[in-house]
């Protein structure tokens, strides 16, 4: 389940960036000597946290592999928390009345030989998107900790495998594999019981 929740990070991450590149608003303006103007904003530029939420997305996709059990319920809190700033700032551009002021202020153009502005939302509606996809891999994530799949018994410490291997032999259950060649590494023949101990 991880492994679908990074993928679905990643995805929302790269989502998040193609939406920072396009076209989010279009600023007119002519200041009545030369030809009219106009002026593209980026999302990048008109919500300068697009692309560090895409990178704090990416980096808590590769912190999956490190992190189980609490830390990853925390992780996948964060991660709910950066959804939640994404879908913010698309609404924002649906929600402010007038974008004219701050457009005219972040393309440097002054208020007065403004002529126009004009939104776009492919920008806003594929941060939506993103921000649904990484709230999906918040919700995986989440998942995946309270399942206990976070893939503790593939990166397991020898002392915690050998403290399993205790366990499934005082129960009588098989060995595995792995827990066989584990024994005869510490110098134990696995197939004799009356060595514990020596």
């Amino acid at each position: 389940m991880t492994r679908i929740a990074q993928l679905v990070l990643v995805l929302g991450a790269a989502v998040l960036w193609v939406a920072s590149r396009l076209t989010w608003v279009e600023v007119r303006s002519f200041d009545g000597l030369g030809q009219p103007k106009t002026s593209t904003l980026t999302g990048a530029e008109w919500a300068t946290a697009l692309i560090p939420l895409a990178l704090l997305v990416l980096a808590a996709a590769v912190a999956v592999l490190a992190v189980r059990g609490w830390p990853l319920r925390i992780l996948a809190v964060l991660v709910a928390a950066a959804s939640a700033g994404m879908a913010y700032l698309a609404i924002t551009l649906w929600v402010i009345v007038d974008v004219a002021p701050r457009a005219a202020n972040l393309a440097e153009v002054p208020v007065a030989d403004l002529t126009g502005t004009e939104r776009h939302f492919t920008g806003a509606v594929l941060t939506l998107v993103a921000a649904a996809l990484v709230l999906a891999g918040a919700v995986l994530l989440m998942r995946a900790a309270v399942k206990g799949t976070g893939g503790t018994s593939r990166y397991a410490a020898p002392s915690a495998r050998r403290a399993t291997a205790t366990e499934q032999e005082d129960k009588g259950e098989p060995m595995s594999e792995r827990m066989l060649w584990d024994a005869l590494d510490e110098g134990h023949d696995p197939t004799d019981r009356d060595t514990k101990g020596r």
